[in-house]
């Protein structure tokens, strides 16, 4: 029982740590487009993200008890402390390799795998919960084109509303709209992103029986939430730079229309309890504005590696995972 309780109070130590990471890895997505524009500096821009993801971490669970029961079930998973333990590691490796290199990888996707890597590592394919597993998967592979045609739509809206106005007039008051697009796309992120580490910490808990039901306690929301928000005062500057602007160059007219669209997509899974991936939906939404523009305006070749990096996570991190959890088990 002692070894249970240390590797209880590990992974909960853990999954803040993912969740700090997480706060200065994703939400610089968030922030991207209205510091690349200076509506906002980015100090700024930081501070008023940290706000509104624990603002928005502690407002809504639905995400965080998805992530506690649908990928594999906790009340059923055999050394599921040294399982969770496993994942998080993994997904933090991951999570600190890409954002060292300011690649806006998926968070969502290295957790998501790394759960999955780790369970059937530890207890083979069938321990899987495939119904809740392909629910998951499905928003996180369509929700990025999603937002390329949202992002499309709400550029080509725009340019039919601003079309005989003085453009450089319309891009100086957009970029004071920005600074609330900005603070909204933030408040959403916290909503969905935050709620992952609520649902592993909850997770450790039912594997080490001290917990019988999948609610997400108060201290679990307020400790992750705080995580976030720490995380995300230190800021992402070198994911900024990549999203912000080696996309496509932002002007504010791009900037509130991929903030707009991205915040209604990511709330949208928030409120039918489906982790998405921020940085998918951002990423998408700026390719879809940047289409709607000028479809040679995008920069397509960082937009394939950007892509390349989303669709080798989930694999790698899965099996990063499972190796973990053997090396683990070793000793434990």
């Amino acid at each position: 029982m002692e070894i249970v309780l240390v590797l209880t109070i590990a992974v909960v130590v853990f999954a803040l740590a993912f969740d700090f990471i997480n706060g200065f890895h994703d939400t610089a997505n968030a922030i991207a487009t209205s510091v690349s524009t200076r509506a906002l500096k980015p100090r700024t821009a930081v501070y008023m993200a940290a706000v509104m993801n624990f603002i928005g971490a502690l407002t809504f669970t639905g995400v965080a008890k998805t992530i506690s029961k649908d990928i594999v079930d906790p009340f059923m998973l055999e050394k599921g402390s040294v399982v969770i333990l496993a994942a998080l590691l993994s997904a933090i490796a991951w999570n600190l390799i890409t954002w060292y290199y300011g690649i806006p990888s998926s968070s969502s996707h290295a957790l998501i795998g790394s759960i999955a890597g780790a369970a059937i590592s530890a207890a083979g394919f069938g321990i899987l919960n495939y119904g809740g597993f392909l629910k998951i998967m499905q928003a996180l592979i369509l929700s990025p084109f999603i937002a390329i045609a949202g992002g499309f739509l709400f550029m080509w809206l725009f340019k039919i509303l601003l079309k005989n106005r003085n453009l450089f007039k319309a891009n100086r008051r957009i970029r004071y709209m920005q600074i609330g697009t900005a603070a909204l796309q933030s408040f959403t992120h916290g909503t969905n992103d935050a709620q992952k580490a609520m649902g592993i910490i909850t997770m450790a808990l039912i594997a080490a029986d001290l917990q019988t039901s999948d609610d997400i306690q108060l201290w679990v929301r307020i400790a992750a939430a705080t995580a976030m928000g720490l995380g995300t005062s230190i800021g992402g500057y070198k994911i900024i730079k990549t999203v912000g602007g080696k996309i496509m160059k932002i002007r504010p007219v791009n900037g509130i229309a991929a903030d707009l669209n991205s915040a209604i997509i990511i709330f949208g899974a928030t409120l039918i309890h489906l982790p998405v991936s921020t940085t998918h939906v951002i990423s998408s939404s700026i390719m879809g504005v940047g289409s709607a523009q000028r479809v040679k305006g995008v920069k397509w070749g960082v937009a394939k590696k950007i892509v390349m990096t989303w669709i080798i996570t989930l694999p790698i991190s899965a099996a990063l995972a499972a190796i973990i959890y053997q090396i683990l088990n070793l000793f434990l």
